[in-house]
């Protein structure tokens, strides 16, 4: 969705919140449906719309991007070390037939990459399209953008993500909402303008343990962070 977090609460009537759970990944009921195209284990159109009256689907992108511009998807969003050669045998098997299908794109990233240990070669590619299909970089750059406006002071948020390129950007949002004040400690209230809005409260990433992986070998990714809405002090106005 492009709404931002503070535009569904004033749409909805609501103030800031007391707290927000946001989970990054993908329903479990989405990647088992074959037709909505999500994984390549079920064959099924090559689709990844998150919404699906979306206007660009993942064969869209496999059937009519350059080789330098897939390249730079399944780089930067799949991080796959052989985007190139990934991109490379994508274009050169779209010349003989268009790929439609879940099936047609994971068998051309296999014959180009080869299988090695248990993952699919075609599992970063898989992700790189599906991220940029729905744009959820962008999505979540505008919900921590907006965050700040949302949260009431002691209300919390906790962000779990399931990838590096989402868990560094949380990462580093919460990290520049913590207080980086230079006033003097005898200063009666922060002037430099750096006062933060926030306290980090997982000062490490929170991880899985292995007895919840057992559970839910789907969780085995999952990376917790989560945060706190400094309480302004009297006299102090608070960032919105």
């Amino acid at each position: 969705s492009r709404s931002t977090p503070a535009t569904v609460l004033e749409a909805e009537g609501t103030g800031p919140v007391a707290g927000v759970l946001l989970d990054l990944g993908v329903s479990s009921h989405q990647v088992d449906e074959g037709e909505r195209g999500f994984s390549f284990l079920r064959d099924g159109p090559l689709d990844m719309r998150m919404d699906p009256g979306g206007a660009v689907t993942a064969a869209d992108l496999v059937n009519t991007l350059g080789e330098a511009e897939l390249a730079r998807i399944f780089r930067e969003y799949g991080e796959e070390p052989r985007a190139s050669r990934a991109a490379r045998a994508v274009v050169a098997a779209r010349r003989g037939a268009p790929l439609r299908t879940t099936a047609d794109l994971a068998r051309t990233i296999e014959g180009a990459l080869g299988r090695r240990g248990p993952k699919h070669p075609a599992t970063r590619i898989f992700q790189a399209l599906r991220i940029a299909v729905n744009r959820e970089l962008e999505a979540l750059d505008r919900f921590l953008e907006a965050l700040p406006g949302v949260l009431a002071p002691g209300g919390r948020v906790v962000v779990i993500s399931y990838h590096s390129l989402e868990d560094r950007r949380v990462k580093r949002a919460l990290r520049a909402g913590e207080p980086h004040c230079r006033c003097p400690p005898e200063a009666p209230r922060c002037t430099c303008g750096r006062p933060g809005w926030l306290r980090v409260l997982t000062r490490k990433v929170v991880r899985p343990s292995a007895e919840e992986v057992a559970r839910n070998p789907r969780a085995r990714s999952a990376r917790l962070r989560a945060a706190e809405r400094l309480v302004p002090e009297r006299g102090q106005g608070g960032q919105s």
